[in-house]
């Protein structure tokens, strides 16, 4: 998808300091004083993934178009399809993104925001992603 339809469609280009490619967000639900948890819909571009990074409460994450390839430090790589679901437990240090073949969209769900949203660390490396 072109980064013209992607806007059309209420994308806007993630933060480039915590991504390797192209990747756009959606705010679906933002964080307010009732409401203690934001949910996106985040597109990758084919081999785009973000930083590694922790969370400091539970992260959902649910692919809905092509496959997201999700890995924890110290494990190999899982390949999640459309459909897949991925919890991630608080303080794992992990990373996410597309296959190398296509763009991939996953639902992005940061729950107990009050706790913090993210903790952004290196970049995954080629070598790392390629593994």
């Amino acid at each position: 998808m072109e980064a013209e339809e992607l806007k059309q469609k209420g994308f806007n280009p993630a933060p480039t300091g915590y991504f390797s490619g192209e990747a756009f967000v959606k705010q679906l639900v933002l964080t307010d004083e009732i409401t203690n948890c934001n949910v996106s819909d985040v597109y990758f571009e084919a081999v785009c993934r973000n930083n590694w990074h922790t969370h400091p409460s539970n992260q959902i994450l649910i692919v809905k178009e092509g496959t997201c390839w999700y890995q924890e430090e110290g494990k190999p790589v899982q390949k999640v399809s459309s459909g897949g679901v991925i919890n991630v437990l608080p303080g794992i240090k992990h990373w996410h993104g597309a296959s190398p073949e296509s763009a991939m969209v996953h639902i992005a769900i940061n729950i107990n925001t009050d706790k913090g949203v993210v903790n952004w660390l290196e970049p995954v490396t080629d070598t790392q992603y390629y593994l």
